[in-house]
């Protein structure tokens, strides 16, 4: 029998663990939501807002957003057409008015958006844009600002917003006896079903939905949603001083729903959005995280508060020790979803969730005599799983949090997910998240990457011209797939050769997206950032104004085009630029001089002039005159080539830094005697 000490340190441990949950003052981990701007966690709720120390003067900028940390589905293919899914959402919120003088907030939003980024930071509407903007969003508004410029009936009111602040539908929350203002908690249903068309809204204090719906509205959503789409909430104080707080939020998605069915029988395991991370949904009664009875909670508050005091005095070096390691399990547990803001995925929409363990398992624990790849933030490891066969393990060595996609391990994930689809396409196999690992499995390319056959001289394999333009080709109708056939535009912006890959036959498949930008493809504008890519691949334009397009993707093609024919690399040993020596050689008429050596003359001389001079005008100063990547595909393909000018143009362009100030160059790293294809050195790789 254990001895007795051994009993009474169980039971105290279990006493710990439940006081433990009674006092907590952290917020559920896994939330998998993304606060912005005035948003915080409290102990019992997330507050959207907050009242000021003072009335006056307001703060134009007290406009606070949850958003699920990554864009949910709400569209899927099928034979014939894109089958739009329906939804259905439960929460609570309590707005808390401000004492008199102050004036209260703008009120709470549910919302769903296209792109977050575009949402208003300030200047009060509830935080939704006051007037129609081209990326589309669907909210119901709880509004507690009476503005006869938006339409508004009063400053109580629940409303269907699409696209516009300026309501659709609008009813006074005061004929069912509901004040928004009043402090009180209130629970809110909504429901849209893509097969009636038809949304549906319900309020009440209760936790029961009530029998009839404060609103019934006959409006195609699905026109509003795309693909993929943000769901959260949004709050704004404007001129006022509320707190806008969310208690608990339950949101399904779902393909199709019997009208006799009620939503509230959607199993919990297929809640997208849940808050807290358990609420404990039972029969359509919600236990509230923090809503317990408050006699009930002293009562175990003040037990476990006494039988605490006694035995500290006999374990407390015991409870230090056991409480760290308590601790240290929980956080390596929740460290990945903290850290990366991954979100449950559901099965069938993305490729499937490994684990840690199976993974160190077929990479020998990460052996470097398996490493096959390795770059500025990841190295790739060949590995064989038996779920998947042989594939390439790519580990990521940091997690950067910064921002909504604030790494490249999220960016990557974002990328693919869902909507890569392509023959050549390096396709992710599965993924892992887990403790301090975060970890993409992609399907393994047996001839590895492309740079390392071209330059490698110790490799004994030699790519015929035919094999050269099969890859090019197959580059090219993966760059078509990004620009032109996605639902939004891909910008890859490291188009390079070691991140092109080679299969057994040699076919090629473009990978590694961890510096792509997805833009809508209705965007007017796109803002200028810190040009990032590899030295010698980027477009001149590119680098002084930090704008990715199309076309600097063509840049970056056409050097990989000429990098193939000639076998040099972009820039040499010597400090060579491989676009200059090839202009050099067309202005002296003597372009075919720079085919690889070592195919011995083995192509035809036609071809392989065609194949030089479509990476000369991919490359072209001038952006406006590069080709699509269909028309570069096409000029390989046999097609005309433009004509060229008679020697490499000159053009000038005006860089983004104001005046190039010193501290500006100084904060991105710039060397005035950069030459015309460098780049800030800080924020690029060198060569492959």
């Amino acid at each position: 029998m254990p001895p007795a000490h051994i009993h009474f340190l169980n039971i105290f441990f279990f006493f710990f663990i439940l006081l433990s949950t009674i006092t907590t003052s952290s917020p559920p981990k896994n939330l998998n939501l993304t606060l912005i701007g005035t948003a915080h966690f409290t102990n019992t709720s997330i507050h959207l807002t907050d009242n000021p120390p003072t009335c006056t003067p307001p703060s134009p900028h007290q406009t606070g957003r949850i958003l699920h940390s990554y864009p949910i589905r709400f569209s899927t293919p099928s034979q014939n057409a894109t089958v739009s899914l329906s939804f259905s959402t439960r929460f609570s919120f309590t707005i808390t008015p401000p004492p008199p003088p102050c004036l209260p907030g703008d009120g709470i939003a549910f919302l769903i958006a296209s792109d977050p980024t575009t949402l208003p930071h300030s200047d009060g509407s509830i935080g939704l844009p006051d007037s129609p903007v081209s990326d589309p969003f669907f909210a119901i508004e709880f509004d507690t600002r009476f503005n006869p410029g938006y339409g508004d009936i009063n400053d109580n009111h629940v409303a269907i917003d699409v696209n516009s602040i300026v309501s659709i539908r609008s009813v006074d929350l005061g004929t069912i006896g509901i004040g928004l203002k009043s402090g009180k908690k209130i629970n809110a249903w909504i429901e849209y079903r893509d097969s009636e068309k038809m949304v549906r809204v319900w309020v009440a204090h209760s936790e029961s939905k009530p029998e009839h719906s404060v609103i019934e509205l006959r409006v195609d959503v699905s026109m509003v949603l795309k693909e993929f789409m943000y769901v959260g909430f949004s709050g704004s104080n404007g001129r006022g001083s509320s707190v806008h707080s969310i208690e608990t939020i339950q949101f399904h998605t779902f393909d199709s729903l019997d009208p006799n069915v009620q939503m509230e029988m959607r199993s919990k395991r297929t809640c997208l959005i849940c808050y807290p991370e358990d609420p404990g949904f039972e029969n359509d009664d919600i236990a509230m995280w923090g809503d317990r009875g408050k006699g009930t909670r002293v009562l175990e508050l003040a037990f476990g508060l006494l039988f605490l005091t006694a035995c500290l005095i006999v374990v407390a070096s015991l409870i230090v020790v056991c409480c760290v390691c308590l601790k240290r399990r929980r956080v390596l547990r929740q460290q990945c979803a903290d850290r990366a803001g991954m979100y449950r995925f559901q099965e069938t929409e993305v490729p499937k969730r490994l684990k840690l363990a199976d993974i160190r398992l077929a990479t020998k624990g990460f052996d470097p005599n398996r490493i096959i790849g390795q770059g500025a933030s990841s190295v790739v490891y060949e590995a064989h799983l038996p779920s998947c066969g042989n594939v390439a393990v790519k580990r990521f060595s940091k997690v950067n949090q910064t921002g909504l996609f604030g790494n490249q391990f999220a960016t990557e994930l974002a990328t693919m997910v869902g909507c890569l689809r392509h023959k050549n396409l390096v396709q992710l196999q599965g993924w892992c998240c887990e403790a301090n690992e975060l970890v993409l499995v992609y399907e393994y390319m047996s001839n590895g990457s492309l740079d390392k056959i071209l330059h490698k001289r110790t490799s004994n394999r030699l790519l015929t011209f035919e094999k050269r333009l099969n890859i090019l080709l197959g580059v090219s109708a993966a760059l078509v797939y990004l620009h032109e056939e996605c639902e939004r535009q891909i910008i890859h912006r490291d188009v390079k050769t070691c991140n092109i890959m080679l299969d057994a036959d040699f076919n090629a498949k473009l990978g590694d997206f961890g510096l792509a930008e997805v833009y809508e493809r209705s965007a007017r504008k796109r803002d200028a950032t810190l040009p990032a890519g590899t030295m010698g691949y980027l477009a001149p334009e590119y680098v002084y104004s930090g704008v990715p397009t199309v076309k600097t993707d063509v840049y970056s093609f056409g050097v990989v085009v000429l990098e193939v024919a000639s076998g040099q690399r972009p820039v040499n040993e010597d400090g060579v630029v491989v676009t200059d020596w090839m202009w050099d050689l067309w202005e002296k008429k003597i372009l075919i001089a720079a085919a690889d050596p070592r195919l011995m003359g083995r192509y035809d001389k036609v071809d392989m002039e065609r194949m030089l001079m479509a990476g000369l005008i991919c490359v072209h100063p001038n952006h406006q005159l590069r080709p699509t990547m269909k028309e570069a595909g096409r000029m390989l393909r046999g097609g005309m080539v433009p004509e060229l000018p008679v020697r490499k143009p000159v053009v000038m362009i005006q860089s983004v830094l104001p005046e190039r100030s010193s501290e500006m160059v100084a904060r991105l790293g710039v060397d005035e005697s950069d030459t015309p294809w460098s780049t800030p050195r800080t924020h690029f790789s060198k060569g492959n």
